[in-house]
């Protein structure tokens, strides 16, 4: 068996940045990583600033944005289509379920409110491929959802896809990837953590749940997710939860795992650096696909830990291809 190996670097921070904070969300644009949202105090958003990290300079910076800016949030959702940032729902300071629609043009800086989107939700999922933003799942305003949606950036409008069958639980805290024409959702927290993974196909427009092999990682939800080629990348997530729930740590993963969509196969991919650039458990990270030095991988920003702090440091994990 080949051992499937990935290397993770941590990053330095020069600065303003956002800081330590969790239930946030990442968007990057070239070279550029944008930061929104978030919590340091249990369900109390800290900002409602656009922070900007230089991934080639390391340096942070504020964007000097204009225009309809979001007002604080946590449990938020971003995700970027060529130059332009989509931010969806999150809840307020009061706990409400929220679900405007924005873009941030990185070009102009300019906040607009494009619309209200799909029901209110937090802690949802949202993916991206080169013409559709994605949202799936989360907690609204009656409970879990399990409702997929895409706003098309062409047509400037929203598509309701079908619900799920039952096996496809209403959850929060879902990995979510656009392959070739299939998005996937893979465990999740339904009231307790959850181990399947489902796709629906958006050209037959059906769900699919298949059944995977191979090393499983255990049920979990709040985890980073990456789509890399064929391959679902995740990491850490929240294994156990916490018996004061959103208040509480609950136990976390540390670990990276990759599903293989063709033959559903998972893989532990093991990682040889030194542990000081390792994240190790945590949850409730902003996450995101980037590139460094010309490799595809998966950018972590803070997120909690164990011990029910806040953190603030910024991990690169490169999969190892052959070839690379």
């Amino acid at each position: 068996m080949v051992l499937a190996q990935g290397k993770w670097v941590k990053l330095d921070q020069k600065g303003a940045g956002p800081g330590a904070r969790s239930s946030h969300a990442i968007a990057i644009v070239g070279h550029k990583v944008y930061a929104f949202g978030g919590e340091f105090t249990p369900r109390v958003p800290v900002d409602n600033h656009l922070y900007v990290f230089d991934l080639n300079d390391q340096t942070w910076s504020v964007a000097n944005a204009t225009g309809d800016t979001p007002p604080p949030r946590v449990g938020v959702t971003m995700a970027s289509i060529g130059e332009t940032i989509y931010v969806f729902g999150g809840r307020d300071s009061t706990h409400k379920e929220l679900n405007e629609f924005y873009s941030f043009d990185t070009c102009t800086n300019t906040w607009t409110l494009l619309s209200t989107g799909p029901p209110h939700r937090s802690y949802h999922s949202m993916a991206a491929d080169d013409r559709r933003v994605y949202v799936f799942g989360g907690c609204g305003n009656a409970g879990r959802l399990n409702d997929l949606w895409a706003y098309d950036v062409v047509d400037k409008a929203w598509i309701e896809f079908p619900i799920p069958g039952e096996n496809c639980k209403p959850r929060g805290g879902p990995g979510l990837a656009a392959i070739l024409g299939k998005i996937w959702v893979v465990y999740g927290f339904a009231g307790e953590e959850v181990d399947d993974v489902h796709y629906f196909d958006t050209n037959d427009k059906k769900w699919v749940q298949v059944e995977t092999s191979g090393e499983k990682p255990t049920p979990r939800s709040v985890f980073s997710t990456v789509s890399v080629g064929k391959y679902i990348f995740i990491h850490g997530g929240e294994i156990d939860p916490s018996d004061l729930g959103h208040l509480g740590a609950g136990k976390f993963a540390g670990e990276v795992y990759a599903l293989d969509t063709e033959t559903l196969v998972w893989k532990r991919w093991e990682d040889g650096s030194n542990s000081d650039h390792h994240p190790g458990p945590r949850g409730w990270c902003a996450f995101a696909g980037a590139q460094r030095d010309g490799l595809e991988g998966l950018l972590v920003y803070g997120g909690n830990s164990p011990s029910n702090d806040r953190l603030n440091d910024i991990f690169f994990f490169t999969p190892c291809f052959e070839g690379n």
